[in-house]
């Protein structure tokens, strides 16, 4: 892929979770163009494995790693994997999260009629319990945990990056999914949390909050089988000032200017959004 702009990352490893993603593969990508050794984890490892044979094509170092981001097991394997073939951990992107059904209500809004239990219908007071606590283990946890693993070679290295991906349901709540948009708030705030925490060891913790962009997990809610917008889609940018959704690769330069200490070594625990101006528009 071609990068906004290059930054020197040559003899650093990154790991990326989610990296089979379409947001994070993009990422994954954009630091390889740029020197690193890049470890794509993902829950399916047919996913990380297309990603990195693609940053091999491209003259990139990558490789794709099994890794589930609730079991720590499993991201130990993971660790052991990377640092075998390619060093500790030097960059972190905490990029697996996602929502699930049972955390997310049928409505934007509740009525009385609602409480008469109508077919097909999930309201508030339906939300499963198990499905809102996925929600959260998998975007809170799948942070904390990865953070546990692969930090503790950046202290007891030189140092390092984390970026979290938050969202902008952290900080303008969508309506139908509060599982989602609880658990990205609780990203930005560990986001804060862990800035402050690792401070002292040369580790930087910051967050990208991305806006509307098209992927695997919100295209069929967003958009129709023709390709034009769904309701909620044409409702998302029409409150997106820019109006339209944003391209992955338009998240990268973000990326890099937050892991080049050269060019962001005093920004520490900052969330920032690049969303289209979604964020900063009122609605009038």
């Amino acid at each position: 892929m071609s990068v906004p702009f290059k930054v020197n990352l040559s003899g650093k490893t990154a790991v990326v979770t989610g990296g089979g993603g379409i947001l994070c593969g993009v990422m994954a990508k954009a630091l390889a163009e740029c020197g690193a050794k890049v470890a794509i984890l993902d829950l399916k490892k047919e996913n990380a494995d297309k990603v990195a044979s693609e940053i091999s094509a491209a003259g990139g170092i990558a490789m794709g790693v099994a890794a589930n981001v609730l079991e720590i097991e499993s991201l130990n394997n993971a660790k052991a994997e990377v640092t075998s073939k390619f060093g500790p951990c030097d960059i972190l992107i905490n990029g697996a999260g996602g929502n699930h059904p049972k955390g997310t209500t049928s409505k934007e809004h509740l009525t009385k009629e609602d409480l008469k239990k109508v077919e097909n219908v999930t309201t508030f007071f339906d939300l499963d319990p198990a499905g809102v606590g996925f929600v959260f283990n998998l975007n809170f946890l799948g942070t904390l945990l990865p953070s546990q693993v692969f930090c503790r070679d950046m202290v007891e290295g030189s140092g390092g990056n984390v970026i979290n991906i938050s969202s902008m349901n952290a900080l303008c709540p969508l309506t139908k999914i509060p599982a989602y948009s609880g658990a990205k708030a609780a990203i930005s705030n560990f986001t804060q949390w862990l800035a402050v925490h690792m401070s002292k060891v040369n580790i930087r913790v910051n967050a990208i909050a991305p806006g509307f962009f098209l992927t695997e997990q919100n295209r069929a809610l967003l958009t129709n089988a023709d390709g034009s917008l769904t309701a909620r889609g044409n409702k998302i940018v029409s409150q997106t000032p820019m109006g339209r959704f944003g391209k992955p690769e338009e998240l990268v330069g973000t990326l890099l200017w937050l892991v080049d200490d050269n060019a962001s070594g005093f920004v520490n625990g900052t969330v920032i959004p690049v969303d289209g101006a979604f964020s900063a528009f009122s609605g009038v």
